[in-house]
């Protein structure tokens, strides 16, 4: 696939990454985590980020990154593109994305360096070395120590040509307007704040209508009508669904740091597709917010 038809692909349909899976003692569970991905491929996903933020791609050691992309990418070819997430300094996401590609992903999602700020000199060197290590689709993650401004993200468009998305979990309006603006389409655009679904509207009217959905790996019905009524502009069921099942999903991803994946895990263990626990500093869940979110997915019915 080349970056422009990635693109392409990017700019239409749901977009999820899916967990990865440890077992009881952290290990990767490579026979579950491909269980995982044949159980959600017939709900039709547009792409999946494999190893991205909400698969713990920060936890993976280099070798296990390398099993979660190869199970993904066995699994899921010739039928759902597979973007491999890369990220920490530039020599590593180097190293990361071009694994990435020896393996056959159709592209990389390159997550912020972590730790240190950095200025924006450094923050374009480091992208477009990453970019031009590599052929296949780039799409950058501004999050983080990672916030690109539209000027820099100007040069990297002219130097990079195979930089071809933009994805954004600052929720900074000014900011996001003024890189669409200043870019218009020469990247696709993609929400990329925690539970992404309760910005979708604000975000599509900013000229960004898809987004990434974490909660498609436990609820994948619930993810596409709602995807679904949000494309076709069906307000009311939108509203319904975030009034009924999000915002209180949100209030209990908030009673602890660092649940935006921990209780994605968990709602995978209630569905009956769990996927072993969050590695440390992640931390599981309490056992009263497990029954909180359990009856909370009830209410939706069959998935």
């Amino acid at each position: 696939m080349s970056p422009q038809e990635l693109k392409a692909v990017l700019q239409a349909g749901l977009l999820s990454f899916p967990l990865t899976d440890f077992d009881a003692e952290l290990k990767f569970a490579p026979r579950s985590y491909a269980e995982r991905l044949e159980w959600l491929q017939p709900y039709g996903a547009s792409a999946l980020f494999a190893a991205g933020g909400t698969g713990e791609f920060f936890s993976l050691e280099p070798q296990e990154y390398r099993e979660v992309i190869r199970v993904a990418l066995d699994t899921c070819r010739d039928r759902t593109p597979i973007l491999a997430g890369a990220g920490g300094g530039t020599t590593l996401a180097i190293k990361y994305a071009q694994e990435a590609e020896a393996l056959g992903a159709q592209g990389i999602l390159l997550l912020p360096h972590y730790l240190t700020e950095a200025s924006q000199e450094g923050l374009v060197a480091h992208v477009e070395a990453v970019c031009k290590s590599v052929s296949f689709g780039v799409v950058v993650y501004n999050r983080g120590a990672c916030r690109l401004t539209p000027q820099s993200l100007q040069v990297l468009a002219d130097r990079c040509p195979n930089l071809i998305g933009f994805k954004d979990g600052l929720g900074d309006i000014e900011k996001f307007v003024a890189i669409r603006q200043t870019l218009g389409e020469r990247f696709a655009y993609l929400g990329g704040l925690p539970t992404a679904e309760v910005f979708a509207g604000a975000y599509k009217a900013m000229g960004c209508p898809v987004y990434s959905s974490a909660v498609f790996n436990f609820i994948p019905r619930t993810a596409m009508e709602f995807y679904e009524a949000h494309a076709a502009g069906d307000t009311a069921t939108t509203d319904r669904l975030i009034r009924d099942f999000f915002l209180p999903y949100i209030a209990i991803r908030n009673q602890g740091e660092g649940y935006a994946v921990s209780i994605v895990k968990a709602g995978a263990t209630l569905v009956g597709h769990g996927a072993g626990p969050v590695r440390p500093p992640l931390s599981d869940l309490k056992p009263a917010e497990v029954d909180q979110l359990g009856a909370l997915i009830a209410r939706l019915g069959p998935q």
